[in-house]
């Protein structure tokens, strides 16, 4: 069967499926925490403590840290499994979009049943825990089923370098829109806590943004015709040895590693985004939809010109250095209430500016990154396996969200003068400026370990291949 490229509009469309999974992900990532382990002045406006937020497991750990590694356990086996079964697919609607169409509707009311811990009462935590310990599983069950077959279809549809850096451009900015719209929260639940209570004025902020997360995850399942682009022969290969393939590719290795690297910076920034605005720079929590826009804006000001730098330059040498312009803007975070002019909405400026360009570079160019390593493996061994290398990938996305998880619930409270055990333990700023500095440390090893990627041997086997086919480059 001959298929054929993906206009504009069609990646465009199959990029709004980005948005409303980014939307989902994004209120994981900035509400979570948030939510879960409220601040003393969240308590004073009504919130309520759904489960204890103090070092109670060995003295090291919070039960809300616990919970979010615990999860990575059953994550573990999901990821190689959903892309094991995407790969070999032989559904006549094909490999991926059959996936996403099932997972769309629950992953959006899961996200939403993860905040309604049903018992106000602190002294029955058990029931909160073991509900919030379900609905995280399920949540990342069904991110799973949607995000693999999602990202194998970056390196399936894009054809070409050119299609693929367009789709990777397309969905970036699809991502950091469905992140920014995840914070809407800040400015939107203040409107509604004088009629409905602290909680659920979040709630119905949730419930409005997993409606719209939904229908943009559904529409390219409906409106692209997955068998009209790929002719792609499912692998036979089972789970094991797909995933033991997979992680074969040194290539391939290097750069999962420096991608973890990249999501526990990412995470750390986005999850402790509403506690610098509070606590770091003493400001009204509703600054934090305003640092985040307009950070967003920013970067995607840059967004036009990565593809001429990536033809200039290579895609290794910018996401090197969007991993250390990261990391200055973590050190600016760091330095915040250390710097005497570090005050006001100077510091959450400076952030942003310095942010917006490394943004644009990391949340660009790994996923075509990603999908050059897969190709390239595809030559070289006959198999058809994007969803697991996408998948891998995903996975070291979740791992990355999980370690900084664990680092800020652990590491926000230190330097506090409350007992650390306490149940309404509150992140402090010597905690934070701790997490900023962590952040570097992981931001500058992404770099280093990313100066290992043989970005020339990949580039080299493709160019190569698609010469011998005659194919556009």
């Amino acid at each position: 069967m001959k298929t054929r490229r993906l206009t504009k509009k069609e990646m465009i469309i199959f990029a709004i499926g980005q948005l409303g999974w980014s939307i989902l992900s994004g209120i994981i990532g900035a509400w979570f925490v948030t939510f879960y382990l409220p601040t003393s002045g969240d308590l004073n406006e009504g919130a309520i403590q759904f489960i204890p937020s103090g070092l109670v497991i060995a003295g090291i750990l919070t039960v809300l840290g616990l919970i979010t590694a615990l999860s990575r356990v059953f994550d573990a086996v999901t990821d190689p499994l959903i892309a094991s079964l995407s790969d070999r697919s032989k559904n006549p609607k094909g490999r991926r979009i059959p996936f996403m169409r099932i997972a769309a509707i629950p992953l959006a009311v899961v996200t939403v049943l993860l905040f309604c811990a049903p018992v106000p009462d602190l002294s029955k935590s058990g029931i909160n825990i073991a509900w919030i310990s379900v609905f995280v599983v399920l949540f990342y069950l069904f991110m799973t089923m949607y995000c693999t077959p999602y990202n194998a279809l970056i390196s399936e549809f894009g054809k070409t370098q050119e299609d693929r850096m367009f789709i990777s451009t397309a969905i970036s900015l699809t991502f950091f829109a469905g992140t920014m719209l995840a914070y809407t929260p800040f400015v939107f639940a203040g409107m509604l806590k004088g009629a409905v209570g602290f909680n659920w004025s979040y709630r119905i902020c949730f419930i409005v943004l997993a409606v719209i997360a939904c229908v943009c995850m559904l529409i390219p399942t409906f409106k692209l015709k997955e068998k009209e682009f790929v002719d792609t022969k499912p692998s036979e290969a089972n789970m094991f040895k797909s995933l033991a393939a997979t992680f074969k590719n040194k290539s391939f290795r290097v750069f999962a590693l420096s991608d973890i690297m990249y999501w526990v910076g990412l995470t750390l920034f986005q999850t402790g985004l509403p506690f610098f605005v509070k606590v770091s720079m003493n400001l009204d929590e509703s600054n934090t939809m305003l640092f985040m826009g307009g950070m967003t804006v920013l970067s995607a000001c840059f967004y036009p010109f990565v593809s001429a730098l990536v033809r200039k330059f290579g895609k290794k040498k910018l996401v090197i250095t969007g991993f250390l312009g990261l990391a200055l803007a973590y050190t600016v975070t760091a330095l915040i209430g250390v710097l005497p002019f570090l005050t006001g909405m100077l510091p959450g400026i400076m952030i942003c500016v310095i942010a917006a360009f490394p943004m644009a570079l990391l949340g660009i160019i790994p996923q075509a990154i990603v999908a050059d390593v897969a190709e390239a493996d595809g030559i070289e061994t006959g198999e058809n396996r994007e969803g697991m290398f996408f998948a891998a990938r995903t996975f070291a996305m979740k791992w990355g969200q999980a370690l900084a998880m664990l680092v800020f619930t652990s590491l926000a409270i230190l330097g506090t003068t409350q007992d650390l055990k306490s149940n309404d333990l509150t992140a402090s700023p010597i905690g934070l400026r701790i997490i900023a500095i962590v952040a570097v440390v992981f931001c500058v090893l992404g770099a280093v370990i990313l100066g290992l990627y043989k970005e020339k041997k990949v580039m080299g086997v493709i160019e190569e291949a698609h010469k011998k086919e005659n194919l556009p480059e």
